[in-house]
Formats: structure tokens, sequence, C-alpha cells
């Protein structure tokens, strides 16, 4: 289906109706299913003026080639805000965003945007040219995640991030050859976190975009920890210095 994408799953599909319901086109039910969760998303798509269709397990094999849990929705492309401004001029708190330069995989894009969620961030942003799209893995991996947390893809990376230093914006790069350890360094409450790509890491002009470079203390072997692992670390810090997230 042209202009739209697959939620499946039910994190990913109430979600998508709590935070847009105007972009869920329909939904498809295992018609054998009758438990709660169901229930619940027969009662959401109601309440939301969604079309649901209750078909057997086969059809929603057919529509979505990976695991739906008997639940799958077609969910329009593109996001709640016009643009990145858009999103930063309507935020109240100082803005913390997750900045992902390279992740390709969509399973590590998946983990990304749930830690964003549950960190409180404000959006995540990655560059045109070398980031996983939203697609139905990195819904499924996200756990509702995707259908909330907005995911801004822009065309300059570097631009961007100049962008927001004109908004007082501080740019901090994670690497482990940074100048100061995470919990030693000192930060202002509005930050955009980069995180580049494991192995890779940020590209040059990212690199030196960066107003601060920190490093995650290790005291094991290993050098260096998953993307998504990282950016929980971090995020959660930053989280900490500015106190709890508003329910």
């Amino acid at each position: 289906m042209s202009g739209t994408r697959v939620a499946a799953g039910f994190h990913a599909v109430l979600s998508s109706l709590r935070a847009d319901p105007a972009a869920v086109t329909e939904i498809y039910l295992d018609s054998a299913r009758d438990d709660a969760r169901a229930r619940d998303v027969i009662v959401a798509a109601d309440k939301a003026g969604v079309r649901l269709l209750r078909v057997p397990a086969q059809r929603l094999d057919g529509l979505h080639g990976g695991r739906h849990q008997g639940v799958i929705a077609h969910v329009r492309l593109g996001t709640r805000f016009n643009s990145l401004d858009d999103l930063l001029d309507g935020i109240a708190d100082p803005p913390l965003l997750l900045v992902l330069d390279g992740i390709t995989d969509p399973h590590n894009l998946g983990a990304c945007l749930r830690v964003a969620d549950a960190a409180g961030v404000h959006a995540v942003i990655a560059p045109k040219d070398r980031a996983a799209g939203i697609g139905a893995t990195v819904s499924k991996v996200a756990s509702g995640a995707a259908e909330v947390v907005p995911y801004f893809m822009v065309t300059n990376l570097a631009r961007t991030l100049a962008e927001l230093k004109e908004r007082d914006i501080w740019i901090i790069g994670t690497d482990e050859r940074g100048e100061q350890g995470l919990y030693d360094a000192d930060w202002p409450a509005a930050t955009a976190w980069v995180f580049g790509a494991e192995g890779e890491g940020m590209r040059r002009l990212t690199r030196e975009s960066c107003d601060l470079l920190v490093r995650i203390p290790m005291g094991g072997s290993v050098a260096s920890l998953n993307v998504s692992v990282a950016s929980g670390v971090c995020l959660f810090e930053a989280r900490r210095r500015r106190g709890p997230a508003k329910a």
C-alpha cells in the first residue's frame, strides 16, 4: 500500500491509535482472538473511528511477513510535526534530543527509539543518506515507541547540528576517546546527544560539530557498548541531572 507502513503487534498498533489516530487507515485483527488485548484494540479502533477487519491468521501472515501477534495496522507515512523547527518551537522545557549518525540496522534503531521514549527525548534525528527508516522491524523492536517518538531524517546533518547550536542546544558526541568521562563532564540542560555507527563512529563533520566529546567509563574488558545501550546510559544520566520526565 503506497504511502503507508505496517505497524505490527499490540504495542505498535495501540500506540499508533493513541499517538495519531488520523494516520491509521485500517486495522486487521485475527478473527480467532477474543482475549483482553484484542478487545482493547477493538475499543480503541471504535473510539478513533478507524476501520477494523476481523480476518483469518493466514491473511495476516500474507500481509506481514514477520511476527504480528494477530494484529497489524496500516499507518500513513509522515510525522505529527511539519518539521524539526516546528517541534522545537513548541517545547517549553529545554530540548533533549538524540542524534544517530549512521545507524542503518533497523533492530538498533528500534531499540534506540524505545530508549529515547523511556528517557523522555523530544525527538530523534538521523541523516537521510545513512539511516534506517521506520519500517515493520523498527516498529516491532521499538514496542510502540516508533509511533510516539518524532523521528526526523534530515538532508544535511552537519547543517542541522549548526542550526541546533543557534538555539543554544549543546551538541554532545559520545566516543571512547572523549576528553571527559560522562559522569565528570558538565553540560547545560538543552542538549543533543550524538551516537555514531558501531565500528565507524561519527563522521568527521559530525564530530567537528560537537561542543563536547564524552566517553562512558568502562570497567570490563570490552571497549564499547551497543549503540542502544550507550544511548540509554547517556540519556538517563542527562535526564537524572535535569529531573524526572513529566508524566
